[in-house]
């Protein structure tokens, strides 16, 4: 498989795990003319989460904002916060953030770098997120509530949000989609999910997605393995009345 030069990679939620983002990019191996693009959730539930903020704050690539940053921006800044959000982030993988900083301490320029995270980056022919967009709503009215944590309202749309822009998002683990397995990435109407779960047991897929030729590079954090598979073997691609069916099935449970 040859590669165009001036690639743009999309890599999906690295979550702590230092040595798998590294193994990853030595398998891409990108140049100095290659964009690299990281889709939020670089900390929490893995190791070593300083590591890899150390690492993508001082390289050239672009991060945007996720959740789990989200979260410790609100613990760390907002005084009033309360011991529930406090013990839900730390019960997220919070504590491995924490232990993975000399004396618990997170750096002040961390938590800087943290705060100019941008929500969302338009490409131009593709849109990257890190959760997705509330389809009922324009971009101008979405907030990092929407960008940050939405799920089923977003995979389940219909149509695709934008006529010309694919987008590209992380955050929900895709084989938790119907019919995914664990290691494939997800494909709607519109958009492509790429988090398989780099964390997870039952997955250890750490996925980056070459758009420029539909490559997709995956190392397993448990099996220290490496893959490149063109997009269409590595992609499951989601009927959306399916998601609309197991929403529907969640709220009849609740």
């Amino acid at each position: 498989m040859s590669a165009t030069s001036h690639r743009r990679i999309v890599i999906g939620d690295v979550h702590g795990h230092y040595e798998g983002l590294m193994r990853l990019l030595e398998a891409i191996a990108p140049s100095s003319d290659d964009q690299v693009y990281f889709l939020g959730d670089l900390i929490d539930r893995g190791p070593k989460s300083s590591q890899v903020v150390k690492f993508v704050m001082d390289s050239p690539y672009k991060c945007l904002l996720g959740n789990h940053e989200q979260m410790l921006l609100n613990i760390l800044t907002n005084r009033q916060i309360s011991l529930p959000t406090v013990q839900s982030w730390l019960y997220s993988g919070g504590q491995a953030t924490v232990a993975s900083y000399a004396e618990a301490t997170i750096p002040h320029d961390h938590l800087e770098w943290f705060s100019t995270l941008p929500t969302y980056l338009d490409l131009g022919d593709v849109w990257l997120v890190h959760a997705g967009i509330d389809p009922t709503m324009a971009i101008a009215e979405q907030t990092s509530q929407q960008f940050c944590w939405i799920r089923e309202e977003f995979h389940g749309i219909k149509q695709p949000y934008f006529p010309d822009k694919l987008i590209i998002v992380g955050h929900t683990i895709t084989f938790t989609l119907p019919g995914v397995t664990p290691g494939k990435i997800a494909q709607g109407k519109g958009w492509i999910g790429i988090d398989t779960g780099a964390y997870h047991p039952r997955s250890g897929w750490l996925t980056a997605l070459d758009i420029t030729n539909n490559l997709v590079y995956q190392v397993n954090i448990f099996r220290h393995c490496i893959r490149t598979l063109p997009l269409e073997k590595a992609v499951t691609t989601i009927n959306p009345e399916d998601i609309h069916e197991s929403r529907h099935k969640k709220c009849l449970v609740g």
